[in-house]
């Protein structure tokens, strides 16, 4: 069987980037949802939308995920499994490399039917 080698090259623009955190992130046991991003100072630095802001400098991502979770879970560990999970499909997916990923907690969900 013959290979053959291709001279062009792979991009990916910043929204792949963050279809792949978003996605990550909900696949983690406790979360919720995304919360939007709050603050007029988001918009001037880096990309996002739907709870995701990245920004990629020389190869290197950083991530800011807002979510929501659901009550009744440790805070700490749901945060951690975050933050390996969305590291770990950015790298694996992208090969580019994960300056950190900060997680923000802006609310817990109670169902409103619960009383």
């Amino acid at each position: 069987m013959t290979e053959y080698h291709s001279k062009g090259k792979t991009t990916l623009t910043p929204d792949v980037i963050l279809t792949i955190a978003r996605m990550a992130a909900l696949e983690v046991e406790g979360v919720s949802g995304l919360a939007a991003v709050r603050g007029g100072v988001n918009r001037l630095f880096g990309r996002g939308h739907d709870g995701v802001r990245i920004e990629i400098e020389d190869n290197n991502v950083l991530v800011d995920i807002h979510l929501v979770l659901n009550k009744d879970v440790n805070i700490r560990e749901v945060s951690r499994n975050v933050q390996l999970q969305v590291t770990r499909a950015i790298i694996e997916m992208t090969a580019l490399e994960v300056g950190h990923v900060n997680i923000h907690i802006e609310d817990i969900r109670y169902p409103a039917n619960e009383g």
